[in-house]
């Protein structure tokens, strides 16, 4: 039998967890993906928000920063009306706005990868926690990421939403040691 965190109990957390979560992204596009979801799972559950992924990506141009970059008010009111994903204005206009943003960066540090692998010198950091309960909301790093991402303009990027974003692309390995993806 195959030991898993114990957040991963049914489809599509099992998927997301043994192929996607804790595995260094180093994309852009797919950094930028996993930022936008992370704000939009602000208040919800994750599985709510990887329930509506395809619908993301479909409303969002699949996270392609420069065309979300340019939407304007007829594609925010359209977004409005998509029920494959969640209708909350703060956090389109914040995908819209963090596009900007993330243009930004691209353009001062070559790509949004290395901007943000910088916070972890560039190296995944492994955790060695026991159980879920053991695993913080959020750390000193992911408090200087979103303090930094703030800085620069962008939402729905506290504390939290950044530490479960360093968990999702890699950059932190918070597998419980006794999931079969901790020493990997």
């Amino acid at each position: 039998m195959t030991i898993r965190c114990e957040w991963a109990k049914t489809e599509p957390m099992i998927s997301y967890h043994d192929n996607e979560w804790g595995t260094p992204q180093h994309d852009d596009q797919i950094l930028f993906e996993f930022l936008c979801l992370e704000g939009a799972q602000a208040g919800l559950s994750w599985m709510t928000i990887l329930k509506r992924r395809q619908g993301y990506r479909k409303a969002f141009s699949n996270f392609d920063a420069r065309k979300i970059s340019k939407y304007d008010n007829t594609r925010v009111r359209k977004l409005l009306q998509d029920k494959s994903i969640i209708r909350n204005k703060l956090k389109i206009l914040s995908t819209i706005n963090n596009a900007k943003q993330f243009l930004k960066i691209q353009k001062e540090f070559g790509s949004f990868d290395n901007y943000l692998w910088d916070f972890v010198d560039h190296t995944p950091m492994k955790n060695n926690f026991k159980k879920l309960t053991d695993i913080p909301a959020f750390t000193t790093l992911s408090k200087s990421m979103s303090s930094d991402l703030k800085k620069r303009g962008f939402t729905f990027v506290g504390p939290t939403i950044c530490y479960a974003f360093m968990q999702a692309t890699g950059m932190v390995n918070d597998h419980t040691v006794d999931c079969f993806l901790h020493s990997k």
